[in-house]
């Protein structure tokens, strides 16, 4: 008695030129909006160091998405490039050190540089832990920097063994999948250490780069700001050095007080941030006037 003949398979629903463009646009959308999201959240560190050094608050100034996200584009270049060059070293490191040790007849030698790649990354991890916990580095630049950077060298060199293990010849793996799973596992580990640390040292890096700024700009007497001249309906108290103030008399209008020799560092919804000319770092005095009709400030430009 024959069988009968099997249905043939259905055919798959084909998807509308719509699905085929969302989906698309989905796997381009995802990782931009992460790095929208770094950026914005490093121009915001940026921000926040830079002007709390200066002596004004960030919280007042309020700044727009796209001038945050710019504000730490230039601040970021650098170490990214750096992060960039590093791996692709690691990369073509790792890459020439399976070619090496790849074959039948290096297998004793590829499992004795996945036992020292391991051991090693493990124990560099472990330093620069001990490191970060118990604060043991001479310098304040180094136990800032220093352990997150070391832990994410040992994550690196744990990973060179995982990946090694996981990329044995197909009849090895395939003996052990238990022990594959448990590998893979830890690299996952390891790379979410790795990311951890190196997004850790950019915190440090970008909230240095704001503070040293600031006291740069303030050091060389605030170049790039604008002057401004201060008229006020009432005498102003404050102790910015070399400020020329002049009383004009009743009767020329409402505004009868003149204060010459500001500079203006920032400028909130509500209220002006001045600076002396001649100040500096040591002597910073930041005068906040309110914007509410008292004073008014007649902008001179950059000079």
């Amino acid at each position: 008695m024959s069988t009968p003949p099997e249905p043939p398979p259905s055919p798959e629903p084909a998807r509308s030129p719509a699905a085929t463009l969302m989906r698309k646009t989905a796997y381009i959308a995802a990782p931009g909006t992460i790095v929208f999201a770094l950026l914005y959240y490093f121009g915001s560190l940026y921000i926040k160091a830079y002007y709390t050094t200066l002596g004004v608050f960030p919280e007042d100034l309020g700044f727009s998405i796209q001038g945050t996200v710019a504000s730490s584009t230039n601040v970021i270049f650098l170490p990214l490039c750096m992060f960039l060059i590093s791996g692709l070293i690691s990369f073509l490191a790792l890459g020439w050190l399976a070619q090496r040790l790849d074959g039948p007849r290096r297998a004793a030698r590829r499992r004795t540089a996945i036992s020292w790649l391991l051991a090693l990354g493990v124990g560099v991890v472990l330093v620069g832990l001990v490191a970060f916990v118990w604060e043991v580095l001479p310098t304040q630049w180094a136990q800032r920097f220093v352990p997150a950077l070391t832990v994410a060298v040992g994550a690196t060199l744990a990973v060179f063994a995982v990946q090694l293990r996981l990329t044995t010849d197909a009849g090895a793996r395939n003996r052990h999948p238990p022990g594959d799973r448990m590998w893979l596992a830890g690299g996952t580990l390891l790379l979410a250490l790795f990311t951890l640390s190196l997004f850790y040292d950019m915190t440090q890096y970008v909230a240095a780069v704001g503070r040293g700024d600031a006291r740069s700009d303030t050091d060389g007497g605030y170049r790039g700001t604008q002057w401004v001249v201060v008229h006020s309906r009432v005498p102003l108290a404050h102790y910015a050095p070399g400020i020329i103030s002049r009383d004009r008399g009743p009767g020329l209008g409402p505004y009868r007080y003149e204060y010459q020799g500001f500079r203006i560092i920032a400028k909130a919804p509500n209220r002006f941030y001045l600076v002396s000319h001649t100040s500096r770092w040591n002597d910073r005095v930041v005068v906040a006037l309110p914007d509410d009709g008292t004073v008014w400030v007649e902008i001179r430009g950059v000079m």
